[in-house]
């Protein structure tokens, strides 16, 4: 065993140094600029940021308010539909439902239908996970060592396309938005492409590299929850198929929140539409698919215009307006501590 003595400094060498090298980086002795904060800088600093944040807050909350906007809640109007929904045995059972309502004033500008859930999470880890992003890619994957259990395969070792909880559960109500004119039911155009992300539609999906979408998909099977194949999504449409379906995509941007809103369909602007949505009676034709009662869900359709700043939704206006008040108010209690404190030091002085 070795003597701890030898690793000791023998008498008469200098000591180990552990200060730093004497250089301007490790000293700290770089310049730098040094802001000598005074009462006027920090109050007008203050003070202006909470004139913008005001300013900014009042203009979004306008144009929030500006928006046109109807909300239809149809599930109890399609009660029917909805019990029969509830038996997984009818699944292959067509339903279908009818809303009606006025616009009393007319719709102005382009027009946008959404559809909306509530109390539908989309937040839950396994679900957010349950998916291939490989597969959405067209890539050729091993479904069994991806996320998507139990969506995945099916126990013959078909396996789904796509996979996983979120592509399983894709909204799958179909709206038809009719205008009833002069005693004549009118269907309005619905744009059914041009909804989703450019980046979504462009880089993140892909379909399968073949010479035809159904030999593409040779050798997979439609989620259990789906009615029909990934490549027929839009039988009205062939380049609307497949992993580059509009409606698919948006589905797979999940929410943040319990309730929250798609983009489902736009008002495409010909003939009696030009101008927008004139007022008179209108009627939502509703093929009921996505059962939402063994949640406690509600399904909405929304018709709705945007501004400059997006859609209806006042929580960015609210936020700047919140953040401008509490600069200028903090400004205020700054201004008034510090003309306390100087009109003590100048009473003292007289002292």
């Amino acid at each position: 065993m070795k003597n701890k003595t030898n690793f000791l400094p023998k008498e008469g060498e200098a000591q180990p140094s552990r200060c730093p090298d004497n250089s301007a980086f490790k000293q700290q002795r770089l310049p730098a600029w040094k802001p000598q904060l005074t009462i006027a800088s920090v109050l007008s600093s203050f003070f202006l940021t909470g004139a913008f944040c005001l300013t900014v807050g009042i203009c979004l909350v306008l144009s929030a308010n500006s928006v046109r906007e109807i909300q239809i809640d149809y599930s109890d109007k399609c009660s029917d539909c909805s019990k029969l929904r509830e038996n997984s045995s009818n699944w292959n059972k067509e339903c279908h439902c009818s809303v009606n309502f006025t616009l009393k004033d007319g719709i102005l500008g382009d027009v946008f239908m959404y559809y909306g859930l509530q109390n539908f999470y989309q937040n839950h880890r396994r679900y957010v996970t349950s998916r291939s992003d490989a597969q959405l890619l067209g890539r050729s994957v091993n479904i069994q060592r991806s996320y998507c259990a139990p969506f995945g395969t099916y126990r013959n070792g078909t396996p789904m396309a796509p996979c996983g909880a979120i592509a399983n559960s894709m909204f799958n109500d179909t709206i038809d938005l009719f205008y009833n004119h002069n005693s004549s039911v009118i269907q309005v155009p619905l744009l059914r492409t041009g909804n989703s992300w450019w980046t979504d539609k462009n880089v993140k999906f892909r379909n399968p590299d073949s010479y035809n979408l159904s030999s593409a998909f040779a050798g997979t099977a439609r989620p259990p929850y789906w009615q029909k194949p990934v490549y027929l999504l839009d039988e009205e449409d062939e380049r609307n198929n497949g992993y580059v379906n509009d409606d698919f995509i948006i589905w797979m941007r999940v929410s943040a929140f319990a309730t929250f809103r798609n983009l489902y369909r736009r008002v495409r602007r010909v003939r009696h539409f030009a101008e927008g949505l004139p007022a008179g009676n209108y009627t939502f034709h509703i093929s009921y698919n996505f059962p939402v009662t063994r949640f406690k869900g509600r399904k909405h359709v929304i018709l709705s215009t945007v501004v400059w700043s997006g859609g209806s939704n006042p929580f960015l206006g609210i936020a700047y307006l919140v953040s401008g008040t509490a600069a200028t108010l903090t400004g205020f209690v700054i201004a008034g501590i510090h003309f306390k404190l100087r009109k003590k030091k100048t009473y003292f002085q007289k002292q």
